[in-house]
């Protein structure tokens, strides 16, 4: 079941302190983009606009990895100016690679940030990568994710009992499990 774990879940993207990962080490975020940094559909606003500026300022390598068609992903990215892979056939590893190949980046410096479980999660959690989860910024969802949100919550509930149960153990074990 740990596949499906992510290492950490909050509330958006935009809480997440980039700045004490960057000293922790990390080099390179690989981002998911439908309600993972805008609504399903949405240009990019001044937020995820604003939070790409940081990003580079801090000296993180960025991509966008989505299973959208190329004008999709081409259409967020003309705003935020990042590399990016459109159908990426997620949660299959190989564009996750591909993205750290081009970032110049590591499983041991990567992040990915995503919005669905199945699909983001477990693909960056085969490719060894750290991953935070994040919940949806929009509860208006094409009807295959609408679906796949049911057995998420039961995920979800079994990942908040290892948790409450394991803490920082559980953490570091599914990291390890992760590499």
């Amino acid at each position: 079941m740990a596949i499906f774990f992510p290492g950490e879940y909050l509330d958006s993207t935009y809480v997440i302190d980039f700045d004490k990962l960057y000293h922790a080490g990390y080099r390179g975020i690989i981002f998911d983009v439908d309600n993972t940094l805008v609504g399903h559909g949405e240009p990019a606003d001044e937020r995820a606009i604003a939070l790409f500026a940081h990003l580079k300022e801090l000296g993180y390598s960025c991509m966008l990895l989505s299973n959208n068609k190329e004008p999709r992903v081409k259409m967020f990215n003309d705003a935020v100016q990042v590399n990016y892979i459109f159908k990426a056939n997620k949660p299959m590893p190989a564009n996750y690679r591909k993205a750290m190949e081009i970032m110049g980046t590591t499983t041991d410096n990567t992040l990915f940030v995503g919005d669905q479980i199945f699909t983001d999660v477990m693909g960056a959690n085969i490719a060894g990568i750290r991953t935070i989860l994040v919940k949806p910024i929009h509860p208006k969802e094409e009807i295959q994710i609408v679906l796949k949100r049911i057995p998420e919550k039961l995920i979800l509930f079994f990942y908040r009992i290892a948790r409450k149960l394991f803490g920082a153990k559980y953490e570091s074990s599914v990291r390890k499990e992760q590499n």
